[in-house]
Parts: structure tokens; C-alpha cells; sequence
């Protein structure tokens, strides 16, 4: 539902904006790799969710900055250096510092395919976002198509492994039209945008400020408590992202 709010805002601008539209006339490849990466990420971290404690499913999909921090390797003109391998593991270990201190954590062996496939999660995102800068010249409307290709794959299925849950309440369908302009909306636009035109080594780090800030919002929603290990996760997320970024702030204008 999310996605086909996404894909459907998307679409509806091209109404301001006369022949966007054949955005969607691409070769298979593109296809291939837009709705491979949007649905083929969300199913297997689904799937990782119902297979694994969240918490650990989690922690594992985010492996997926630094697989793109190293992924960015294999582009042409791209250069890794390696205070970029750096700061995505030490990003990462805040990562890890902030999952720690908000459950306690069990890899127990019987949960090994939910975190097989939190970790092909992981992959599938790193993939999408890195082979996405081999298609820069792909507009990124053509993501509104990705989008409701997605929801129409998602649409299957929900049919053939889940049960129908429908929002109970008015706050409920607002959370949902929310996330699908925002979180499961823009946000792909300006990744696409980012992946294509941006520095996706720092991008890749700065990646792991989502899980910071979604945690930070809890506390100040007043649904977390704020905790020693919540202050250093910052201090490493937020370092990991300077050490990264080093060329941009040493550069000279």
C-alpha cells in the first residue's frame, strides 16, 4: 500500500510535467535492477523479520553502507581510500553499540534463515544503490514505475504468505498515507538522485545516522529513555561520517 502511494505520488507530477512520462520506456536491465532492488530488499527483510528477532535481523541488514562504502570500489572513477573503510566500520560499530544497548541480543542457530535473509537484504540494497550509478542517465521518475511495480509484486505476495491486517483507526491511516510519501516515497527519489550524482562512499556512512535518528526520535517522543550507549552510538555514527568525509572538508575552494 506504502509503495503504491510512493509510486502513485510520483506518477501524478508527471501531470505538471508534459513527456516525463517516458521515464518508464527503459531496457529490461534497468527494470530489472529498479524493481529487483525495491522489492527484492523488502521481501527478504520481511521475511528476515518473521524468521529472526527484529532487533538481530536488523542490526545484520545494515551491513548494507559498508557493503556500499566497498561496493563503490568497482565503479568507474571511483576511488576507496581507505579512510572511507574507516569510517564505515566505525560507523558501523555504533551501529552495533546502539542495537546492543536498546535489547538484548540472541544468535541462536534457529535463526539462522531469518538472518540469511536479513543478510541478502543486505546485499540486495548495497547492489540496487552501487549499480544504480552505472544507469545515471536513467531519469529518476523513472522510479515512480519501480515503485508501483513494486507494490503490485508486494500486492502477490501478501496473497500468498501473510494474513490481512487493515488499519484500525483514523491515526493508523495517516501513519500509512505518511509513510508512503515519505519513507517509501521521496526517500527513493533522492537516494536514486544521490546514488547517481553524489559521493556514495560518504553517502553509503552517512546511511547510518537512519537507525540514530530513529532511536533519537523514540526518546524524544518519549517512547525510548535516552541511555549511555545512545550517546556513544552518536559519537561514532557522527565520527565515522567525519573521517569518511575527510577529502570534502579538507578540500580547498
Amino acid at each position: 500500500m506504502t509503495f503504491a502511494i510512493g509510486g502513485g505520488v510520483g506518477a501524478a507530477t508527471w501531470a505538471f510535467r508534459p513527456g516525463t512520462s517516458r521515464a518508464l520506456k527503459q531496457p529490461w536491465k534497468v527494470w530489472a535492477l529498479g524493481v529487483g532492488g525495491l522489492f527484492g530488499y523488502h521481501a527478504l527483510f520481511f521475511f528476515a523479520l518473521r524468521l529472526a528477532p527484529p532487533a538481530e535481523a536488523q542490526l545484520v541488514s545494515y551491513l548494507w553502507p559498508l557493503l556500499i562504502v566497498l561496493g563503490s570500489a568497482l565503479l568507474p572513477n571511483e576511488h576507496l581510500k581507505p579512510h572511507h573503510v574507516i569510517g564505515a566500520l566505525v560507523a558501523l560499530a555504533g551501529t552495533v553499540v546502539l542495537f546492543f544497548g536498546a535489547a538484548g541480543f540472541t544468535f541462536a542457530g534457529a535463526y539462522l534463515p531469518g538472518f540469511a535473509a536479513a543478510l541478502a537484504a543486505a546485499f540486495t540494497w548495497a547492489i540496487y544503490s552501487v549499480l544504480s550509478r552505472r544507469f545515471a542517465a536513467v531519469p529518476t521518475d523513472a522510479v515512480a514505475g519501480f515503485c508501483l511495480a513494486t507494490a503490485a509484486f508486494a500486492a502477490l505476495f501478501h496473497v500468498l504468505f501473510e494474513q490481512t491486517q487493515w488499519p484500525q483507526t483514523t491515526g493508523q491511516w495517516l501513519a500509512m498515507l505518511g509513510l508512503g510519501i515519505g519513507p517509501v516515497g521521496a526517500a527513493f527519489y533522492v537516494w536514486d538522485i544521490g546514488m547517481k550524482q553524489g559521493d556514495i562512499r560518504i553517502l553509503g556512512v552517512a546511511s547510518y545516522l537512519a537507525p540514530l535518528l530513529s532511536t533519537a526520535y523514540l526518546v524524544l517522543a518519549g517512547y525510548a529513555a535516552a541511555s549511555m550507549s545512545l550517546g556513544v552510538a552518536a559519537a561514532l555514527i557522527a565520527g565515522g561520517g567525519l573521517i569518511a568525509a575527510k577529502d570534502l572538508m579538507t578540500r580547498k575552494t
